[in-house]
């Protein structure tokens, strides 16, 4: 990219260009091509200028901002549009509004050096992403738990450790968004989390989400669910699939933990996932609960192919045998992971099993399942249009090579 910027500036009716003379005239790297006054939509200027972005200068109060910026957004599509906010009043109505209709960043009046570190920003973010669309995608494992408190979050733990450890650059994404604890199994203080990304507004691009993600000594990186559960609202399923995308273009694997059941952030995973991890425990409840995911997913339309069985506490004298399982089930489990009392120590200190104590047999079957995936493709094309797994409930993406 080139380090002068060609800018059309859209300005608010009654705005003069010498307002913008501090943030915009006196900088050496940006060139405005036009100005235009008024925010009409359907504006010649704005459709077929040349210009690497607009500028959209008005108040926070401006009724025609958006429809200016999603008309703008449609002609071009690979131009990103960045609102000048000109009273720098702030009106979190006003930021979600011109968010909502395509604009790519939101910045006041400030000096004409940190104004073009703004558009720089916007205008690689858009380029990245533009990108991206042919980019080669990591894999992506849904960890699914029908039932609560089977084990999920600790398999998410382990798992993601044994891969970063095997040497793929891991992310994890904690969608229990009301009582998340990847956080709390791998003794991490959640300064920033995925409410915190979805409050920022904005374009996503690797930059960006890697200020959200929290780092583990493992290497494993993770964007941590909310602190508190009236914050999940903040994170809206699109949201999640435009993240889910942009960590698969940036890392080696994505896994994703996932609160009970089936709600619009499971559904939204599962439709951006290549392969999907079912967790359940060896107890009368929780393989009732397992099958009935396994049974959902079918309805879905997911390829078994693709999913992966895990049972834990598979040694448990509880009256059920391995044969009883598969025919609970109608499949054998892929990975048996036995009772271990260090297994609820390790999440007690914060260490998953594979770090606190790695030859233990508990251990060795959270390799086991690493080692599953790891022998599989590392990585899919995005230039494929549907996911390993095809759900019912929205268009697929992906679909694994």
């Amino acid at each position: 990219m080139s380090s002068e910027i060609r800018a059309l500036v859209a300005l608010e009716q009654g705005v003069q260009p010498d307002v913008l003379s501090d943030s915009l005239v006196a900088s050496k790297g940006i060139t405005v091509l036009e100005y235009v006054e008024g925010l009409t939509p359907g504006n010649q200027s704005v459709k077929d200028s040349l210009a690497d972005l607009v500028i959209v200068a008005c108040s926070s109060d401006s009724a025609e901002a958006a429809a200016l910026i999603e008309d703008a957004v449609t002609q071009q599509p690979d131009r990103p549009v960045v609102v000048l906010q000109l009273d720098g009043a702030e009106s979190n109505g006003f930021m979600q509004e011109v968010f909502a209709a395509g604009a790519d960043d939101i910045i006041g009046m400030e000096s004409a050096e940190r104004v073009r570190h703004a558009l720089q920003k916007a205008i690689a973010r858009k380029r990245g992403a533009t990108l991206a669309k042919g980019a080669v995608l990591a894999p992506l494992i849904c960890v699914l738990g029908p039932k609560g408190g089977t084990g999920k979050t600790v398999t998410v733990c382990n798992l993601a450790v044994s891969m970063a450890e095997a040497g793929r650059r891991t992310a994890v994404v904690d969608l229990d968004l009301h009582f998340g604890d990847v956080g709390l199994g791998l003794r991490l203080t959640p300064d920033h989390t995925i409410y915190d990304l979805a409050r920022s507004g904005g374009s996503l691009d690797e930059e960006k989400i890697t200020d959200y993600l929290t780092p583990h000594p493992s290497g494993v990186r993770v964007l941590l669910a909310p602190t508190r559960p009236d914050h999940a609202g903040a994170v809206s399923p699109s949201f999640i699939a435009e993240v889910l995308a942009v960590l698969r273009a940036t890392n080696g694997v994505v896994i994703v933990d996932t609160p009970a059941g089936f709600p619009p952030e499971v559904i939204t995973s599962i439709d951006s996932s290549t392969d999907v991890c079912v967790v359940g425990m060896l107890d009368a409840f929780s393989l009732k609960d397992t099958k009935l995911g396994l049974e959902t997913l079918d309805l879905m339309g997911y390829d078994r192919g693709s999913i992966r069985m895990v049972l834990n506490r598979a040694d448990t004298h509880v009256g059920i045998a391995q044969n009883d399982v598969k025919a609970i089930l109608g499949r054998e489990p892929d990975v048996l992971v036995p009772s271990d009392r260090d297994i609820p120590r390790s999440v007690t200190q914060g260490m998953p099993i594979v770090t606190a104590s790695p030859n233990s047999t508990a251990a060795k079957a959270f390799r086991a399942l690493a080692s599953l995936y790891l022998n599989e493709p590392e990585t899919v094309t995005a230039s494929a249009n549907a996911p390993r797994g095809r759900s019912r409930y929205r268009v697929p993406l992906l679909r694994r090579t």
